[in-house]
């Protein structure tokens, strides 16, 4: 399945703010971005975004680390972008986590696609495994293994990533501070 819309619209947002950062193409959309504390179990509210009358703003669990809180923005960035149609829209990672969800595979490949340049992946030396690529890119597995479905359109003949992430990671992810 092509995701070309997906990787076009982070790509875009890269160029027009010239980052990465989506705290700053929030700022930049007038996205509203407040952070709460909601506890660092593993069951814990992660994130979500509201829309009233074009009015959005992302809600990030404070209580995670800030590696998570980005993913996490840049996760909501989509669906504040993408999803959110008509007069009031809310998404969270309670309600719509669903591995089966359309949405939440385009708002992670989107997270991937601007958090993590094609080069950074690419580029690395053949001995690092994908793992420690993950860590030293600073983003979880699960958003690397989201690059390489984006990689793999483009570069065919790239590697596969040796895990098979599942559109809820962001559900489960590990959220105490280490």
């Amino acid at each position: 399945m092509k995701y070309s819309a997906v990787s076009a619209l982070a790509d875009s947002l890269k160029t027009e703010y010239k980052t990465n950062d989506p705290t700053a193409i929030c700022e930049g959309k007038g996205i509203n971005i407040m952070y709460q504390p909601m506890g660092n179990h593993q069951s814990a509210i992660k994130g979500f975004v509201i829309g009233v009358d074009g009015v959005f703003a992302i809600v990030v669990n404070s209580d995670l680390p800030e590696n998570i809180q980005k993913v996490i923005i840049a996760h909501e960035l989509c669906h504040a972008l993408m999803h959110c149609e008509g007069r009031v829209a809310k998404y969270s990672d309670t309600a719509v986590f669903d591995d089966v969800s359309e949405k939440e595979r385009e708002a992670n490949l989107f997270a991937a696609q601007l958090l993590i340049d094609d080069c950074d992946v690419i580029n690395q030396d053949e001995d690092i495994t994908f793992f420690q690529l993950a860590a030293r890119l600073c983003v979880p597995a699960e958003l690397l293994d989201f690059k390489f479905i984006l990689l793999k359109e483009k570069y065919p003949d790239l590697p596969s990533s040796p895990i098979n992430s599942h559109n809820n990671f962001l559900r489960s992810i590990k959220t105490e501070n280490e």
